[in-house]
């Protein structure tokens, strides 16, 4: 056995204990609504920001989109804007080049971030 892993397995165990997490529970963490237009903000930032992207992170835009649209607590003015970001990531999943769409988007990725951080 690793003698690291000795040595961190008490602290381990006792911020498990400290905390009640169970490593099972984990995985069953849900986002409030406000923690995912965060999470949008943050992937359309990178996006307008770096100019490159992944499938993954347009396929968790498309989940994080799904999620607000049916969520009562996200307003009427706001789920025109998660359509079209929908519509984006949607694009941009099946695009043949990712980075020439996310170039492609900018300045409708700058006024989505713009839009988003007028909500907090």
């Amino acid at each position: 056995m690793n003698p690291s892993y000795k040595r961190r397995q008490p602290f381990m165990m006792i911020a498990r204990k400290q905390l009640h997490i169970k490593v099972k529970d984990v995985f069953h963490l849900t986002l409030s609504h406000r923690d995912q237009l965060n999470l949008l903000t943050d992937i359309l930032y990178d996006h307008q920001t770096d100019c490159c992207g992944s499938v993954s992170e347009c396929e968790q835009l498309e989940r994080l989109v799904k999620s607000l649209l049916v969520n009562s607590a996200v307003g009427e003015d706001m789920k025109q804007m998660l359509t079209d970001v929908y519509s984006y990531s949607q694009a941009g999943k099946y695009a043949q080049h990712l980075d020439d769409h996310i170039e492609a988007h900018q300045s409708k990725l700058s006024e989505w971030v713009d839009q988003l951080n007028t909500y907090f």
